[in-house]
């Protein structure tokens, strides 16, 4: 079982890169929930692209890379002409899971999704996550970038912003957690949260905040604990008892 540190929505921010690179021996996976490029930003995108990258592989050197696309990471047309971000899918190095990969280990499988931009992507997501729930180990992890609708996660201070597609998959399959971001201040918002149930799955989103040091998790699959840090505090979640670490 696995010890991971989650951060999303980095949007081009290399310091943060920096703390990442610099936390990641003591996990067993860094997962990278998406945005890492950003649009608005006045370096190019295929600049951006090298120098995020090049933190990928850094960080595969101590320790397994999770990493998602979101909405700002996309910069080609697949075979559907829909938008997808290939410079995730096809990154050479052993210890980085991109973009319609799977993670298997001991007790846990991760399931990367990408961000899908019409619909038949979207229905690629499905068939995919369909799939890897077949023979699912004790645990099941899926990174998405964007949350689920009408749950705290995705709470912007006057209405959820979510992905209903996402809510009908977990209500289908039940995986026991999913990692996204997107909605940047959902955890600093009144009736907003860093963490989310649906059904039996839980549901983390860390935002994003100011500050040398990302908005971060760091979530403990054997243990059964999820641990949220920000600028504005920190929280800590029990998700799941000891005792049915085992179990599955």
């Amino acid at each position: 079982m696995m010890k991971m540190l989650l951060v999303s929505d980095l949007h081009y921010a290399l310091p943060h890169f920096d703390w990442v690179l610099d936390r990641a021996s003591e996990f067993d996976a860094v997962v990278l929930a998406g945005d890492h490029l950003d649009v608005s930003s006045l370096v190019p995108l295929e600049s951006q692209i090298v120098a995020v990258r090049t933190y990928i592989r850094k960080i595969a050197e101590v320790t397994r890379v999770v990493v998602c696309s979101g909405n700002h990471d996309l910069t080609a047309r697949n075979g559907h002409d829909e938008k997808h971000a290939p410079w995730l899918e096809g990154i050479d190095h052993a210890g980085v899971f991109g973009d319609w990969q799977s993670l298997d280990t001991s007790g846990a499988r991760v399931s990367v999704c990408p961000w899908w931009d019409g619909p038949a992507t979207r229905d690629d997501v499905g068939r995919k996550l369909a799939d890897d729930g077949i023979g699912r180990p004790a645990r099941w992890v899926w990174i998405y970038h964007f949350p689920p609708d009408g749950v705290p996660v995705s709470w912007i201070g006057s209405r959820h912003v979510g992905d209903s597609d996402l809510n009908a998959w977990i209500d289908a399959h039940q995986p026991d957690l999913v990692l996204s971001g997107h909605i940047h201040d959902a955890p600093f918002r009144d009736d907003g949260s860093w963490i989310s149930k649906i059904g039996s799955s839980w549901v983390i989103n860390v935002g994003r905040s100011a500050g040398p040091i990302p908005a971060h998790a760091i979530i403990d699959l054997a243990g059964g604990t999820a641990t949220w840090w920000s600028a504005h505090g920190t929280d800590e979640q029990t998700l799941w008892p000891i005792r049915q670490q085992n179990q599955g």
